[in-house]
């Protein structure tokens, strides 16, 4: 075997290592300006996109309601069953 085989090196960092601090200051407008140019490069969804999409989550927000009602209602007959209050 090499040397290099048998050296493992640790990957954790030193108790004294300290989180690198940025070389410049960037303003609110700055920001606000990187926040607009990466925005335009976004590939937006289509309205019939929205649309279907957003049917999409109320259908399974219904769903998920009605399965969610259901179920406390068999528990609760249950629960009367065992007559637990």
């Amino acid at each position: 075997m090499t040397k290099d085989t048998d050296e493992v090196k640790s990957t954790k960092p030193k108790a004294s290592a300290k989180m690198p601090s940025p070389t410049s200051r960037r303003g609110p407008r700055t920001f606000l300006k990187d926040v607009q140019r990466e925005s335009r490069q976004v590939t937006w969804p289509t309205p019939q996109e929205t649309t279907r999409l957003t049917g999409t989550v109320l259908g399974v927000c219904v769903l998920v309601t009605g399965i969610l009602y259901i179920l406390s209602i068999g528990i609760d007959q249950i629960f009367k069953m065992l007559r637990v209050h």
